[in-house]
This record gives structure tokens, C-alpha cells and sequence, in this order.
């Protein structure tokens, strides 16, 4: 039974079988209403022809989507004790971005982030809460500090993140750039002297299971989309190429992600910040995959006012980004000689390439990152890897 408040302390990094627990697979089910949200409006905005600006609110979106995400999946990582209260908090968390995902469309189609940055203030609110109470807690100064300094920086934080609500609209990104950095920022900060106690393999298996919640999503929109323009247009055979393509993909970038063990990478914390931040990228270039799929069925409809090659690289750009990334964040790490090591980036040039295969561009990416899944399983069953990563 749950007790209703327990200490919060720290975790053992040492503990063995530690998996991710229901509440924080709910807690990224109801994460992922907010990118299905973001990828929604992107869609719209490149779809309508203001893909710059679409973009650049993406990015400022789902940034406030992943870093709330990653903050409560390290602290919980760290500190999950699972009392009544821990839940509560956690709760709320899930509410404010249930609040923010609300305001998603208003953001981009008005440029109003009132909505976005009141659920962003709720979910850091309860999160600063919960660095309040593990420093109550903490067995040692140092950690004490740790804790406070995490409670002081998200809050400070939140302030300056009011300027988006004020300053004309030309300097948004700007400002968003500035308290983006701060708050990357405040981790490093705060856990200079005294680091969190992670644990490395419940730490790879979350970014893991959120991966794969993102690439479903994904598949869910590329499939409605393309089950819309069956029904509304019967445009079977223009969209076939797109969700045969669209398909290999998905499938293709879950192979990629999942064929080296992530938790390998994480050997202190230094390796820790990279591997977590760099995975903005990762998340941002997969969920936007799933946008771009929908944006070439709209096309292909006629329901988009972009050009063949605009809704090709709709899909294209973010597989690429998904493919280097993924290279660039810990794949390369296992990968022995140099054929190996050029599989993905040689894949992401390729990927690339295919934009201008007019309306088999989808197809053509699937087939290229397909053909870079087979080939990277035959080059290491040739020469197989180390099993662990190499030092950086």
C-alpha cells in the first residue's frame, strides 16, 4: 500500500532492476497529447506556407514539452519514493502540460504564449516543490545545496520566461534562445559539486519508452492523415508511395535507435547532460517525422498550398536529423572501423538526396534508411562491435 508521506531521499545509483513505474509511463502518455499537439500546428503552418515561422514554434514549443519531460525523468530517477504526496505533485505536473498542450494552437496561429507559459509555470512550480522537499531530506550539505540550487534555478527561471509574453514578436526567438540556455544551464549549476543520484538504466530506458511513444505518434498521425485522404479524396494511389515510404521510416528509425545499449554512455554525469540534452533533437526530429508525413499526404491531396519538393523535405529533414543525431549521440560510440561508422551519416546525405524524387521522395527515404538498417546488421555481423562505448 501507498504511504501517504514517506522521506524523500535519494536512490541508490547501485540499485538493481530499477524499471520505469506506471505513473511515469502515464506521465508520458499524457506528455505526448502535447506533441501531438505541436506536430499538429507544425503541420498547419508548413501546409499553409509559413514553414519558417512553423518551425522556429516548434522548436519553442516542444522544448518547453521535453524539458519539463527530462527534468521530471531525471529527478524522479534520482528520488522516486512513491508516496501519496510524490504522486499528487507528479499529478500536477501532468496537468500543467495537459494546460500547455491546450495553448498549443493559440501559439502558433495568434503568436499568444499565455496559455503555454501558464502550463510551463505549473508543471516547474511542482517540480520545484519536489527539489524543496529532497533537500528537507538530504543526508549531506552538499546535497542539500544540490537540491536548492535545482528549487532556486527553476524558479528564477520562470521568470525570465515572462519576457516572451511581452516583447514584440521579432525578438521572441532571441528571447527564447537566452532562457533556453538558463535553463540548460542550472543543472550543470547544480550539480557542480554534488551529483544527483541517477540511475544510468532506468535513465536509458525512459528516453527509450518515450522514443517509442514518439515515433508511435507518429504512426498514429501519418495514418489518419493518409485514411483521410483515402476517404475524402480517393487518392489511394497517390498516397500509397507516402505511407509504404512513411512506414519504413518509422520502422527504421526504431531499429536505429534501440540496436546499441544506451545505458553504456551514461558513465558520469558529464556524460549524462550531453546524452540527455542532445536528445531534443532526437525527440523533436522523430515526432516531426510524423508532421512531415502528414504534410505530404496533404499535398498529395491538394489540400496544401507548398510545392512536391517543400512536402518532400518535410519529411526528409527531420529523418536526416533523426539519423545523424542518433549517430552523433551514441551509435558512432559502438561502431567498429570505417564502414561501419559511415552507415548512418552516408544514410542521412542519401535521405537527403531523395527530396528530389519528385512524389516517390517518401518512398526513396524509406528505401535508403531501410538499405541502412541491412547493411549495418551485415557490417556487424562481419565485424561485430566492441558491446560497450568506447571512451569519449
Amino acid at each position: 500500500m501507498t504511504q501517504p508521506f514517506l522521506p524523500l531521499t535519494a536512490r541508490s545509483r547501485a540499485e538493481a532492476h530499477r524499471t520505469a513505474t506506471p505513473l511515469e509511463l502515464f506521465f508520458d502518455l499524457c506528455f505526448v497529447v502535447a506533441v501531438a499537439q505541436a506536430g499538429a500546428s507544425l503541420v498547419h503552418a508548413v501546409a499553409e506556407g509559413h514553414a519558417g515561422e512553423g518551425v522556429v514554434n516548434y522548436a519553442m514549443v516542444f522544448f518547453a514539452i521535453w524539458w519539463a519531460w527530462m527534468n521530471f525523468s531525471w529527478f524522479a530517477s534520482a528520488y522516486d519514493n512513491d508516496d501519496v504526496l510524490y504522486r499528487v505533485v507528479t499529478l500536477v505536473q501532468i496537468a500543467g502540460v495537459l494546460v500547455l498542450a491546450a495553448g498549443v494552437s493559440r501559439a502558433f496561429e495568434e503568436h499568444d504564449f499565455l496559455v503555454v507559459y501558464l502550463g510551463y509555470l505549473v508543471m516547474r512550480l511542482a517540480l520545484a516543490s519536489q527539489w524543496l522537499r529532497a533537500a528537507r531530506h538530504a543526508s549531506s550539505p552538499e546535497e542539500r545545496t544540490m537540491c536548492r540550487r535545482y528549487a532556486g534555478g527553476v524558479l528564477a527561471a520562470q521568470v525570465g520566461w515572462l519576457a516572451l509574453l511581452f516583447v514584440p514578436e521579432g525578438a521572441r526567438p532571441w528571447v527564447f534562445l537566452v532562457m533556453a540556455l538558463a535553463e540548460l544551464a542550472v543543472p550543470v549549476y547544480a550539480e557542480k559539486d554534488a551529483p544527483s543520484t541517477w540511475h544510468p538504466h532506468h535513465i536509458a530506458e525512459r528516453y527509450g519508452l518515450f522514443t517509442i511513444i514518439v515515433l508511435g505518434e507518429s504512426v498514429a498521425a501519418a495514418t489518419v492523415a493518409v485514411k483521410t485522404g483515402v476517404v475524402e479524396n480517393d487518392a489511394l494511389n497517390e498516397l500509397l508511395p507516402i505511407a509504404a515510404g512513411g512506414l519504413l521510416i518509422v520502422f527504421a528509425a526504431w531499429w536505429i535507435y534501440f540496436v546499441v545499449p544506451a545505458h553504456d554512455r551514461l558513465t558520469d554525469s558529464r556524460q549524462g547532460f550531453l546524452w540527455g540534452y542532445g536528445h531534443y533533437v532526437i525527440f523533436a526530429s522523430a515526432a516531426a517525422i510524423g508532421a512531415g508525413l502528414e504534410i505530404a499526404v496533404e499535398q498529395a491531396v491538394g489540400k496544401a498550398h507548398i510545392g512536391v519538393l517543400a512536402a518532400s523535405l518535410s519529411v526528409t529533414v527531420p529523418t536526416a536529423v533523426f539519423l545523424l543525431s542518433v549517430w552523433l549521440l551514441h551509435a558512432r560510440r559502438f561502431k567498429v572501423g570505417l564502414a561501419q561508422q559511415a552507415v548512418l551519416p552516408g544514410a542521412s546525405a542519401a535521405v537527403l538526396l531523395c527530396s528530389f524524387a519528385g512524389r516517390w521522395a517518401v518512398l526513396a527515404a524509406g528505401l535508403v534508411v531501410a538499405a541502412a538498417v541491412a547493411v549495418g546488421v551485415t557490417l556487424t555481423a562481419r565485424t561485430p562491435a566492441t558491446g560497450t562505448a568506447r571512451p569519449s
